[in-house]
């Protein structure tokens, strides 16, 4: 496999490993639910690749389609190189915006990308897909960079016709396409996708018509290149001779009812409307699919006298036709999605139109860096849910998908402080007991964390295939300095039940004997939560 290098690459192709797990803070207010969870569809607003590393412990495996539309690096859409990588020439790097006269714009927009990528095909299920949209001033070097982080598993390069006009000005060519980019997280043989709804094009062609509906017919008589030579009666008796397409005993074995006979005596064969499920998909979009148009219409029905200040953020919005066709044809109807770099939340409006209507469940996963991810990202969703343009009287309860708005709900998050056992030890900004147990259990265990299975007072936060876990903590420096496992304690566990006990405690006043009796793995707060990985 050819590879791809550029500056910085040393430095980041294994920087994820080393971004910090952060606490996602929940936020009522901004949340359009009765109760706010992470196991709703959820808008996360912070930095993209911490996010993603915060989904890990209870997202890992699970996400069955990843869209995602990051900056083109055009020189013109003045984004800014974040990542603190412990690097000094990346440490250069660091709020500068990245604009055309930048030399190093490729590389920097490659180490930005890298490690998200990384982290994304983590969060995909073993038969999950991620598709990326791009245009010609990256894809040459994303689709390599893509080869290497998905090993090869390409599925397809999507042309998508953004736009129904044209540049007559332009002084070469009008770019009027450009470009999504399909991986498989695993062997792309296996990847099967859905079939799209017929297009009025397809419909047209079955333009025959019987008692039985509408048909269009396939020829089974080859003129041009004999492949089968065989007598067949016509339903008046007469008797041709193929070429035929078909065996004659495969001709035999059809139903009568299935052959149209042309006027000139040709037999066809007849497939109706009907029985006919879908069409494959192809690698072709036209502006049928949805374009930038479309896209700034939607914008401006949601947002109205808005729409001036939401457009200074999105000049060339995706359409959600577009992304609702990318989620149709790979996901069923329970799946989950997700998009990191989720700008107006058109992903969201898919999902949920796509939802209203095959009756399906999906949910969605946003993560938006930008300042607006309250005012626009968030707030477009609220409007297609609430099918209204102003909602801050209404009540979330009463969503009830009647005409023009959408069902769902969302869970609104905050990116918070980082989880550092340092910050333990010092008492200063100590995550939940949630955040914290998330932590833990993932970090110990690879495994996924379920919130719904913790129960505080027990001290128990979940089971993994080896273990069950319990951690002994409180967000207070006084709980800590005087907790320990203690041999009352590992009474309180229970009884045996087959698995290891793996106990988070901040000290232990337990012999060797006694963990051995009561079959604990111990591990203390703050230094030894990863000693059982790896």
């Amino acid at each position: 496999m050819a590879t791809l290098n550029f500056k910085g690459k040393t430095f980041v192709q294994n920087h994820h490993l080393t971004v910090k797990y952060h606490q996602l803070v929940p936020k009522k207010d901004k949340s359009l639910t009765d109760k706010v969870s992470l196991n709703d569809n959820l808008i996360i607003h912070g930095d993209n690749l911490k996010a993603l590393k915060a989904l890990l412990p209870t997202y890992a495996g699970k996400v069955k389609c990843i869209y995602i539309d990051p900056p083109y690096n055009t020189g013109n859409e003045k984004w800014v190189y974040n990542d603190n990588v412990n690097s000094p020439m990346m440490q250069e790097w660091l709020g500068k915006v990245v604009d055309r006269e930048d030399l190093t714009r490729h590389d920097k927009w490659l180490c930005m990308i890298m490690p998200r990528l990384k982290l994304l095909r983590e969060l995909l299920r073993e038969d999950g897909v991620i598709f990326v949209s791009i245009d010609d001033n990256e894809i040459h070097h994303l689709r390599m960079l893509m080869d290497e982080v998905f090993n090869e598993n390409h599925v397809a390069t999507i042309h998508w016709r953004r736009t129904e006009s044209q540049d007559n000005k332009a002084k070469t060519l009008s770019t009027v396409a450009e470009f999504i980019l399909c991986y498989s997280k695993n062997n792309v043989s296996e990847i099967k996708f859905n079939k799209l709804k017929l297009s009025e094009r397809a419909i047209k062609e079955y333009r025959y018509e019987d008692e039985k509906g509408r048909f269009r017919r396939t020829t089974l008589v080859d003129k041009t290149r004999g492949r089968h030579s065989f007598e067949v009666k016509t339903p008046s008796g007469e008797i041709i001779t193929g070429p035929f397409n078909i065996s004659a005993e495969d001709f035999e074995n059809l139903d009568n009812t299935l052959i149209y006979w042309a006027a000139d005596k040709t037999p066809y064969l007849k497939t109706y409307l009907k029985d006919v499920e879908g069409q494959v998909g192809s690698n072709l979009f036209d502006a049928s699919f949805g374009s930038n148009e479309d896209g700034t219409d939607i914008l401006k029905d949601i947002f109205t006298k808005e729409f001036s200040r939401v457009q200074n953020f999105f000049s060339f919005p995706k359409p959600p036709s577009l992304i609702q066709t990318l989620i149709q044809i790979s996901t069923d109807k329970d799946s989950l999605i997700l998009d990191s770099f989720a700008g107006s939340g058109t992903t969201a409006h898919a999902v949920l139109d796509l939802n209203k209507e095959d009756g399906g469940n999906r949910k969605f996963i946003l993560v938006e860096c930008e300042d607006y991810a309250d005012k626009i990202t968030a707030e477009r969703v609220r409007r297609i849910i609430k099918g209204v343009k102003k909602v801050k009287d209404e009540n979330p309860s009463l969503l009830k998908g009647g005409e023009g708005r959408l069902v769902g709900t969302f869970s609104y998050f905050e990116l918070g402080d980082p989880i550092e056992m340092e910050s333990i030890l010092e008492g200063s900004k100590l995550p939940s007991y949630l955040e914290l147990a998330r932590y833990v259990f993932y970090t110990a265990t690879g495994e996924e964390f379920d919130s719904k299975k913790v129960d505080e007072k027990k001290n128990f936060i979940g089971e993994s295939r080896e273990y069950e876990v319990y951690l002994f903590y409180k967000p207070d420096i006084e709980y800590l300095k005087s907790t320990a496992l203690t041999l009352d304690r590992a009474k309180s566990l229970g009884h045996y039940k087959g698995k290891k006990r793996l106990v988070f405690a901040p000290s232990k006043y337990l012999d060797t004997d006694y963990l051995l009796e009561y079959r604990i793995d111990y591990c203390q707060l703050p230094f030894e939560i990863y000693k059982l990985k790896g």
